[in-house]
């Protein structure tokens, strides 16, 4: 099976839903960074949600954020002030990955690319094996927060 061509069309959604949910839900910042394909394929963030992604195409979609950042977020989603990685945090990470695919899938229908969505998957730790569709290249989108770096990643085959 080929891979899908990651034009600008197809990854300008993903970038829209980050910055949006992130501003919206978070009050935080985020600024994207030169997109680069991920060769090795692991965690490069202390906690990671990758979601799959059926429909138009196959695919995955992850994000790895590294402590500070997800803290911040969370802290801010929630009122709280957790200063550890521990299950809500990791709760939230699912939510925000659902968030994120959800927003971006309903950009791509507006362009007649119709997606649907499976149940987050979460891990924590770096250096992790991401387990994206196993053929596609892994379009890695850096972002930089006030609190440190997270890094968008999709993988999707072609149609």
């Amino acid at each position: 099976m080929g891979q899908i061509k990651y034009d600008v069309d197809f990854i300008n959604p993903f970038l829209y839903a980050v910055v949006h949910v992130l501003q919206t839900m978070a009050h935080v910042e985020a600024k994207s960074d030169q997109p680069y394909l991920n060769e090795e394929r692991k965690s490069t963030g202390d906690v990671t949600g990758i979601i799959g992604i059926t429909g138009y195409s196959k695919g995955t979609m992850s994000i790895t954020l590294e402590k500070d950042v997800i803290l911040k977020i969370v802290n801010n989603m929630l009122f709280e002030d957790y200063s550890e990685i521990n299950d809500d945090i990791c709760d939230a990470v699912g939510e925000l990955t659902n968030m994120i695919s959800g927003q971006a899938r309903a950009r791509l229908s507006e362009q007649g690319k119709n997606f649907e969505a499976s149940t987050p998957t979460i891990f924590s730790g770096r250096g992790v094996e991401i387990k994206h569709v196993s053929k596609a290249p892994v379009l890695s989108i850096p972002f930089t927060t006030a609190e440190g770096r997270f890094v968008v990643e999709v993988a999707f085959e072609s149609n």
